[in-house]
């Protein structure tokens, strides 16, 4: 996003991220961005509207939604419910 965001937008990411959302870089210009394809984990979305992101390399590079090229990793069924079982206990 090249302006602040409402905090209505911010609220939006949050959803559409919230922590745990699995997602795989496309692209982002910046020297020390992960390669294309690398996978990572959102940790939070910040006020601004970026996403922190714990990145499977061992990076911790924010990204911004509207900038850098990214996508949600859909996770599979079995995974899903195994989440499930895990939390109830």
């Amino acid at each position: 996003m090249n302006r602040i965001p409402s905090r209505e937008q911010v609220e939006r990411l949050r959803q559409r991220y919230p922590a745990g959302t699995r997602i795989v870089l496309h692209s982002m210009d910046d020297a020390q961005a992960p390669p294309p394809g690398t996978m990572g984990t959102v940790v939070y979305v910040d006020d601004m509207g970026q996403l922190g992101v714990e990145w499977d390399n061992g990076s911790a590079l924010s990204l911004i939604p509207g900038e850098d090229s990214f996508s949600k990793v859909s996770v599979p069924e079995k995974e899903k419910q195994k989440r499930s079982r895990d939390l109830e206990r």
